[in-house]
């Protein structure tokens, strides 16, 4: 079997329906790059002595079921679950080091569609203390020198190294987006409560969004289309038009990330794409300020129980965003919860009024920053998590150094389906 087929979700499923892939090889397969990357990786939360004797369990199960197996679109697929999703039979820690029993909560209904869809727990995959700043063990595969980036880091660090094919983050400014950009593959975040957060340990409830990690585009897609609500199929989105965000939002971007960008604005014009630079987010620091102030006011709510109690137990970045958050009056969080939707009209206004069919920007300021005591800025991402738009990271270009990077797609409020149309056209022209 071929390398490709191992870890594109897409080619996967199909080996496995049409019987030309045997899940228990699979898994074997899973097992032995498991044990020979997984130590310098460390992806998954270490909760179990052998996880792929429990995965052969559960695919003979699944085998000897009477379902019919073409109605299980991910059947006896792995995925990897960012360890702030409650799941029966899993310990949740998210990240930190409170009692787990403090922690637990009822299995939402994300991880039952997938179980119902015939996908397996792989495991529970390592994120930052409460899928905020405080960084877990893991590496970036590419490099274990530098960040896989956060708060979803070994979600996207599992499928980076093909553990799985699929893995479910979380996020509340940019953990999707630019930890695959930091891992070289596909993440994608479905517009604000298109996939329900129910059953996880929130940050930001105004704020968190559900997302995927891929190493296919069609796999994305196919994903998208069994979790996200109320999916639909996607025609002809007609002529294409790219809007450049200008302003103060883009000098954030670090060179790298300017040039790739470059690099792949003159593909894309090359294959017949329109590019129109959009003066917008002039009130860049404003929106940076409000979305921040939400998230901690939120944090602070969501942990007052339990921070009354096991403050001691909170690392120094959780802990120094519960306390900003508990300044900030209920008034203010009104207006920034207000906020989201403005932004999100202003901006759809304007995509309407220049004819866009989506922003393209950076995916990150730069490359995978070195070291793993921060999981690097998350600054590209957040006008539009604030806004709650659906986002896509398509891997392009390589760093000075050789590392992945990434650009970000940014749709229309709703129009998910459009954006990854356009995202499965822009990968094929830029890979040509």
């Amino acid at each position: 079997m071929s390398r490709g087929k191992l870890e594109g979700l897409f080619d996967l499923t199909r080996a496995i329906l049409s019987r030309d892939l045997h899940p228990q090889h699979y898994i074997q397969l899973l097992k032995a790059r498991y044990e020979a990357l997984e130590p310098r990786v460390q992806s998954l939360v270490p909760a179990e002595e052998n996880p792929f004797e429990r995965l052969e369990r559960e695919v003979h199960r699944l085998q000897e079921s009477p379902s019919e197996k073409g109605d299980l679109p991910l059947f006896c697929v792995p995925f990897g679950l960012k360890d702030t999703f409650h799941a029966q039979g899993f310990p949740t820690r998210a990240g930190s080091l409170l009692p787990p029993h403090v922690l637990t909560g009822e299995e939402g209904p994300l991880v039952k569609k997938l179980r119902g869809l015939g996908a397996l727990i792989l495991g529970k995959t390592h994120t930052a203390e409460f899928a905020y700043l405080a960084p877990p063990p893991t590496r970036n595969p590419h490099d274990p020198s530098r960040t896989p980036g956060g708060s979803s880091s070994g979600s996207a660090a599992s499928v980076a190294y093909g553990l799985c094919p699929i893995a479910i983050g979380t996020q509340t400014v940019g953990s999707i987006i630019k930890s695959a950009a930091f891992c070289g593959i596909f993440g994608f975040k479905p517009s604000f409560g298109r996939v329900p957060t129910e059953g996880s340990i929130p940050l930001s409830p105004s704020l968190d969004q559900v997302g995927f990690f891929t190493r296919d585009v069609e796999g994305m897609e196919l994903a998208a289309s069994v979790l996200v609500e109320n999916w639909s199929s996607c025609g002809n989105a007609g002529e294409l038009v790219l809007g450049v965000p200008e302003g103060p939002y883009l000098r954030w971007a670090g060179p790298q990330a300017m040039e790739n960008l470059g690099l792949a604005l003159s593909r894309l014009k090359e294959c017949g794409l329109k590019i129109a630079e959009v003066k917008v987010l002039e009130n860049f620091q404003e929106i940076t300020l409000r979305h921040r102030r939400l998230m901690a006011a939120e944090a602070a709510q969501v942990h007052r129980e339990w921070f009354s109690e096991f403050r001691s137990l909170y690392r120094p970045q959780t802990l120094s965003l519960i306390e900003r958050g508990t300044s900030v009056s209920d008034s203010e969080v009104e207006i920034y919860r207000e906020g989201r939707a403005i932004l999100r009209e202003i901006l759809m206004e304007i995509m309407e009024e220049k004819g866009l069919t989506a922003w393209i920007s950076p995916a990150t300021v730069g490359p995978a920053p070195m070291g793993l005591s921060n999981t690097g800025e998350s600054t590209m991402n957040l006008p539009w998590t604030y806004a709650g738009l659906p986002a896509i990271s398509l891997p392009f270009g390589k760093s000075r150094e050789g590392l992945p990077m990434g650009i970000q797609l940014v749709g229309r409020w709703m129009k998910d389906e459009e954006l990854l149309a356009l995202a499965k056209v822009l990968w094929a022209f830029l890979r040509a």
